[in-house]
């Protein structure tokens, strides 16, 4: 069942009017993968009615008003993706597809959406019920900001939106609880979980360099990131207060996690895991082919690389699904009639975070002067790869799964310090579990470059891939990793992107094809230094690469040397190759040659002659 998006289905509902009226940047597909789905399917258990506008038209009023007012508030968001990622390249192109978009062109979302819409809403709507924020582009957009596109740090999205109140972090009980403050017409602003504006700095919350300072200078910018940062664990945050010109942005401590039964709850929704069927015309949304039968099983990541916002935005701590939730969610993919068997992926941020987590942190929140697996694993994870290797085995024994797959990727390192089950868990993946490639992310391999980027050495890494050729070679497959690699990130150089050229030529065994630029976006240790050109933790000026050649030169040092994939397994001389070459190499002879392509004569020719017989 979908949530309302015209007139005649809000009557269809049965109702008169909504409550809540959601706006977002995407085309509406109604999947658990989806933020505005999740948030408008829990309002309307919790015994809410939830319309949802997709994609409005900033041309005119017929979109944003064909719903009418909502009796509480409007709910704004830019989408699964900030809408200048989104929109945007590493160099700043206009991209032109869009995933989240019916038809996949790029012309339905604008640059800073969450800006655009609520200023669409005043537009029509001047003195209207509260303008509430959330998703991924107004989370990590909540306090003073570096934002790469304009170069300059901005104030907090809160006021450039001039919207009501900001809810961050995945904010499904923060949400329903604001709904029910709002219709009981009692204050809002102990709420966990919620920033808002006031005229005077809240009792007890901690004050952090004001938008001004930070925005002139980067020891400020990095003293306020850093206080932010080690305020986001729910048992240990203060509150935060940021001046703004003559307001304060307050910013209330983080809501709690949500707990299995919580989780449960969320994921047992109706969902339609379709579009809906306005955009039939338009075409298809992209997306839809990863997430349909894909299940989430956790969320958060205690990894904290310093380039992902997930600790800023999901949180450190690791919530997991029950078991019996993700198989019943198996079962009701598998009996879709459009299921083909394949799950295509069964995961989260990190594949293998499943099922376990640090009991001090959970009883005592995040460590203030550590990280659960930088420099390296910490002592008190105890990690325990049992629950997944369980779990997928009963996917994959559901009635019409052909296979469950594992495709968000694994922490390698993670599986090596699980000295019980790390193993036997890789061998389940290599075994029942990969589709041709499975997704690693070294990332780098200069020492120094790890450091900047808060990711362990190489050789976790090297350990890994012989392990997974070894396993592949004993199951008579052709798999191969898929690995990641970063360019331009702060602190490399062109000399470090010539090392782990060489890097890849020697020990790396796979297409180095999956090559970004950094593009520092907000609530990231890394786009700190971006900024600032420094280490925030040594304080030691670091190069970072600004200019648009440079950074793309940095790439093409990687991608322009491609190398062959081929894998030798030293031990037993099996060999596993992929069947095509990434580029030339003199110590690679060619197998096969390619056939040259018909003329166009010659194609005609065989359209006849098939014809004619």
């Amino acid at each position: 069942m979908f949530l309302p998006v015209t007139p005649e289905e809000v009557r269809a509902h049965g109702w008169r009017a909504l409550d809540v009226i959601l706006v977002t940047g995407d085309s509406y597909v109604d999947s658990p993968y989806v933020g505005v789905a999740v948030i408008g399917k829990f309002l309307l258990a919790s015994g809410y009615r939830v319309g949802i506008i997709p994609q409005p038209d900033l041309a005119g009023g017929a979109d944003i008003t064909r719903l009418g007012e909502p009796e509480l508030f409007w709910g704004v968001t830019g989408g699964c993706i900030d809408s200048l990622v989104a929109n945007r390249t590493a160099a700043g192109k206009r991209r032109r597809s869009d995933d989240f978009t019916a038809g996949g062109i790029n012309n339905r979302r604008p640059d800073r959406a969450v800006i655009a819409y609520t200023n669409l809403i005043r537009r029509y709507f001047p003195k209207t019920k509260p303008i509430v924020l959330g998703g991924i582009e107004a989370s990590l957009r909540r306090i003073a900001h570096y934002d790469f596109w304009s170069d300059q740090v901005r104030r907090s999205i809160l006021f450039d939106a001039k919207a009501d109140y900001l809810v961050y972090g995945m904010g499904e009980n923060t949400v329903r609880d604001l709904a029910d403050l709002l219709r009981a017409g009692r204050r809002v602003t102990d709420l966990k979980g919620i920033c808002y504006a006031a005229g005077e700095k809240k009792d007890g919350f901690l004050a952090i360099p004001s938008w001004e300072e930070a925005a002139t200078s980067p020891e400020a910018f990095t003293r306020m990131f850093l206080t932010f940062y080690r305020n986001q664990d729910t048992l240990t945050a203060r509150g935060l207060a940021q001046r703004h010109g003559g307001r304060w942005l307050i910013h209330n401590p983080p809501a709690a996690p949500l707990t299995q039964k919580e989780m449960d709850e969320v994921y047992d929704l109706d969902f339609a895991r379709d579009a809906h069927p306005c955009h039939r015309r338009a075409g298809a949304v992209r997306a839809l082919e990863t997430i349909r039968f894909s299940i989430p099983t956790h969320r958060g990541c205690y990894g904290e690389c310093n380039f992902c916002a997930i600790a800023v935005h999901e949180g450190r701590t690791v919530s997991s699904r029950s078991e019996a939730s993700i198989i019943r969610e198996g079962s009701l993919i598998a009996s879709r009639p459009d299921f083909k068997g394949y799950i295509h992926d069964i995961g989260g941020p990190t594949a293998n975070m499943y099922g376990f987590e640090c009991r001090k942190k959970l009883a005592r929140g995040v460590c203030p002067d550590r990280r659960c697996m930088y420099p390296k694993i910490c002592a008190n994870l105890q990690p325990d790869h049992g629950p997944q290797r369980a779990l997928l085995r009963k996917l994959a024994a559901l009635p019409g799964v052909k296979k469950g797959i594992v495709a968000s990727g694994i922490r390698y390192d993670l599986l090596l310090a699980d000295g019980k089950q790390g193993l036997p868990y890789l061998r389940d993946v290599v075994n029942r579990h990969v589709s041709g490639q499975l997704k690693v992310a070294p990332e780098h391999a200069v020492e120094r470059v790890l450091r900047c980027m808060g990711k362990p050495g190489i050789a976790p890494f090297l350990s890994f891939r012989d392990h997974f050729y070894r396993l592949t070679a004993q199951a008579g497959k052709q798999q191969f990793l898929s690995c990641y690699f970063i360019a331009a990130h702060p602190g490399c150089t062109q000399d470090d992107m010539e090392g782990l050229r060489r890097f890849t030529r020697r020990e790396f065994h796979a297409p180095a094809d999956q090559v970004q630029i950094f593009t520092p976006t907000p609530g990231t240790i890394s786009t700190l230094m971006y900024c600032t050109e420094r280490n925030p933790f040594s304080g030691r000026r670091i190069f970072v690469e600004k200019t648009a050649s440079g950074r793309e030169r940095q790439k093409q040092i990687l991608v322009e040397k491609k190398i062959p994939f081929r894998y030798a397994e030293k031990n037993n001389q099996a060999t596993v190759t992929e069947g095509k070459t990434m580029g030339k190499d003199k110590d690679v002879k060619k197998e096969t040659k390619k056939k040259p392509s018909k003329t166009l004569k010659e194609k005609k020719e065989a359209k006849r002659q098939k014809r004619a017989g």
